[in-house]
């Protein structure tokens, strides 16, 4: 039998006569139920293009959204090519145009915005429970 300290940080600290190696055991036990029991977040990438046909648009807005329902995060990628990148307003009225839309599904978490050729927004999915209001996605930002 040992003197293992069991609270150091209570005060005063408290001990009690029992076996060590039975004790360091059931801590790595707890440990081990502590990490079988986290959640792993997924982030699934969608990639989009400015002149998106409406139906395309629809089906990519279908799969955002069965994604966020499983509960992982989604980033949303629009690519530009050539003279699209001197118009980032068509990305960002189409990444406001999805955040809108899926608004009872996820929450904007990042704020579109430009990174070379392309236009990133990642969206997270609404807890339950969460009061969290969603990031309205209405101005053009500065970092454009």
């Amino acid at each position: 039998m040992d003197l293992v300290e069991v609270a150091p940080e209570a005060e005063p600290p408290v001990c009690k006569v029992m076996d060590f190696g039975k004790f360091k055991y059931e801590l790595a036990q707890k440990a081990r139920e502590a990490k079988r029991n986290q959640v792993q977040t997924v982030i699934k990438e969608i990639k989009l293009r400015p002149k998106i046909d409406d139906h395309d648009y629809e089906t990519k807005k279908g799969h955002v959204q069965r994604f966020l329902s499983h509960g992982d995060k989604v980033k949303v990628t629009i690519m530009f090519r050539g003279r699209e990148q001197s118009r980032p307003e068509l990305g960002f009225k189409l990444l406001s145009r999805l955040a809108e839309d899926i608004a009872e599904f996820g929450v904007v978490e990042s704020a579109p915005k430009q990174d070379g050729r392309n236009m990133i927004m990642v969206v997270g999915p609404v807890r339950k429970g969460s009061k969290a209001k969603p990031k309205k996605v209405d101005a053009v930002t500065e970092d454009l």
